[in-house]
């Protein structure tokens, strides 16, 4: 008996992702909305929507490219990694530049939680 094999070749999740990381990221804000008011909702929708960002132009530039050859498959992963990284550095230095009441604690949570929720949606099958 063999396994059935989709016809469709497998897919970054990237709607899963983005999901679950605004649903970390909503979490959070309504917590730390409760614990530090608005200032605490907003940082930790902001933390969270760094990753989620970041996440977008990673899935964006992969697609627009149709790489023929293995090493210009490791290329353009990794133009695509080095701007998922630009643009979360680039977010963060705006953001804690520009946002004088960030709370520190609701940004950070989940700016992190989004980052561990996107390695485990990863993880589940379509």
């Amino acid at each position: 008996m063999s396994i059935p094999q989709s016809d469709h070749p497998p897919r970054f999740p990237v709607r899963r992702v983005a999901g679950w990381q605004a649903i970390a990221s909503i979490s959070i804000a309504v917590i730390a909305g409760w614990w530090a008011g608005w200032h605490g909702a907003l940082s930790a929708l902001l933390g969270g929507l760094i990753n989620i960002a970041a996440g977008v132009v990673f899935a964006v530039l992969i697609a627009l490219d149709r790489p023929t050859s293995a090493g210009a498959t490791v290329r353009v992963a990794l133009r695509a990694e080095a701007a998922k990284i630009a643009v979360i550095v680039l977010q963060l230095w705006l953001i804690l530049t520009t946002y004088r009441d960030v709370v520190h604690a609701a940004f950070f949570s989940a700016f992190v939680i989004t980052v561990l929720v996107s390695q485990a949606a990863i993880l589940v099958r379509d």
